[in-house]
């Protein structure tokens, strides 16, 4: 039987789908203090245990994006607020190679972010 987490995956569609599979895949593989977990009936990344990240698809653009968690503490040209006061977003097209260098930029401000709250 498949985790709840798992099968939120294999529901979507593709090509959300593998976009959303090898983001997830990054994730894990980025840094390890981060671990996946399932919060609010969505995949959720966290860094030592604090929320930092999830992964998701925007209702009107059907496209799969990168949400960050304290996206206000974070500054890169491509991530968005919309109406979120706290969180920013990365949208991916999912009919184009996943941009890693933009994905790594953000994590890479994101882990320093959460390794600053720890001191």
């Amino acid at each position: 039987m498949l985790r709840d987490i798992d099968g939120w995956f294999e529901s979507k569609a593709e090509p959300a789908k593998g976009c959303l599979l090898a983001l997830r895949a990054h994730l894990l593989q980025y840094n390890p203090h981060i671990t996946e977990a399932w919060k609010y009936r969505m995949p959720f990344y966290c860094y030592d245990g604090k929320m930092c990240c999830y992964l998701w698809t925007h209702k009107q653009l059907q496209q799969p994006y990168l949400g960050i968690v304290e996206g206000k503490h974070i500054t890169h040209p491509l991530l968005q607020v919309e109406k979120r006061a706290r969180m920013k977003i990365l949208l991916i097209n999912p009919l184009e190679d996943i941009p890693m260098d933009t994905v790594n930029e953000i994590l890479e401000k994101m882990v320093k972010w959460y390794a600053a709250q720890k001191r």
